[in-house]
């Protein structure tokens, strides 16, 4: 495949000394062919990649883990998304990856939804406009938005802003996707688009503050909305600060031993870790207990970067599966999370493994919606 501009030139490489702590760390690397370390050795040696054949490159989730493992400060998951960039390019790309892109670009949504049915979920919950002026826009998310079970964390973070008699708003019909995996699925272009079109209607609502349901919104709005002067916040930090400054306090208890599984864009990718604790920590009748791989050693889902989209190679083992095992382990009789793609991801994987009889899993709000 011709290039305009070789992989090397794309992505800051020469830091690269082939230590192989990218794969060593990357947790799709027990179960793919995926080999971080060979790609970027490749565009060292050659000056480029030739992605054409190789289907692994659908399966990294953009967990950020090599990031993190690399000594030399490399951002080696930038050599995926580049390859995956030149693959979409070429019209290279997963049937089931093409259709989410452009059901965004159509629809404004990756899931073929009507962007009139948007803001169904909210319906008759006293949910207003941010047209019509707030402090807040609750930026919903497109899982939340028309995915049922999802949907009952977005009423519940309603509840929670109702409770603490937050100023809020919501976009209604005109929100659209955040742009998060479609940039990481390598469709630069479409991210571009989107991005314009969101900027503007930011501006046209005078939005000052924006909270979210998904880490993957927060990211991208924190860190790839270029010239985005709004404050904005994940869901969890926001609440935290309500509990801290005792305006959203709790009338009921919850007598469980709760473990929480730390999402990768919230946790590795922008080092959130304390809020969501706190606040599980601060539900009266919770015993909290952590799971061995927390933080920035938690496992993924295997949910980001279009693995929502795709089945990617061998998709019968499910890096989501083995994490109830340390649920299990500590004792807990529930696992609370703080991402869409996180709570779908586990939900099915405890369905499939017969855990969901043992295990629930939970959003975090959830949890708080229960016992205000």
């Amino acid at each position: 495949m011709e290039t305009d501009q070789t992989i090397l030139e794309r992505c800051d490489l020469w830091g690269c000394i082939q230590c192989g702590k990218c794969t060593g760390g990357c947790p799709l690397s027990f179960k793919t062919t995926l080999n971080v370390r060979r790609l970027i050795y490749e565009a060292l040696v050659e000056g480029d990649v030739n992605p054409d054949g190789m289907e692994e490159l659908w399966d990294c989730t953009t967990c950020g883990t090599c990031v993190l493992r690399c000594p030399k400060e490399v951002e080696p998951v930038d050599v995926i998304v580049a390859l995956r960039t030149e693959l979409v390019d070429g019209g290279i790309i997963p049937p089931t990856i093409r259709d989410a892109l452009t059901s965004v670009f159509r629809y404004g949504n990756p899931s073929l939804m009507q962007p009139e049915e948007r803001a169904d979920w909210a319906e008759g919950l006293g949910v207003k406009s941010i047209s019509d002026g707030a402090d807040v826009l609750y930026f919903v998310g497109c899982i939340p938005s028309y995915d049922d079970r999802v949907q009952k964390v977005a009423k519940a973070l309603v509840k929670a802003f109702h409770k603490a008699e937050v100023d809020f708003g919501i976009l209604g019909v005109e929100e659209k996707c955040c742009c998060n995996e479609v940039r990481r699925v390598g469709e630069e272009g479409l991210f571009e688009y989107v991005v314009e079109e969101q900027q503007e209607l930011f501006s046209s609502c005078n939005v000052e503050h924006i909270v979210t349901t998904s880490p993957h919104c927060f990211n991208t709005f924190t860190n790839e909305y270029e010239g985005l002067d709004i404050k904005v916040q994940h869901y969890t930090q926001f609440v935290a600060e309500l509990i801290d400054n005792g305006k959203l306090a709790f009338t009921g208890e919850l007598n469980k031993v709760v473990t929480y599984h730390d999402p990768c864009f919230l946790g590795k990718q922008n080092a959130v870790y304390d809020e969501p604790r706190k606040i599980l920590q601060s539900i009266p009748g919770v015993e909290f207990r952590e799971m061995d791989r927390t933080r920035d050693r938690s496992l993924c889902c295997e949910g980001g970067g279009g693995r929502m989209w795709g089945e990617g190679t061998n998709p019968e083992e499910r890096l989501a599966t083995s994490r109830f095992e340390e649920v299990l382990s500590v004792g807990a009789d529930i696992m609370a999370v703080a991402c869409p793609f996180c709570l779908l991801t586990f939900d099915l994987a405890a369905k499939a493994g017969g855990y969901d009889e043992k295990v629930q899993v939970t959003d975090i709000i959830e949890l708080v919606a229960e016992v205000i």
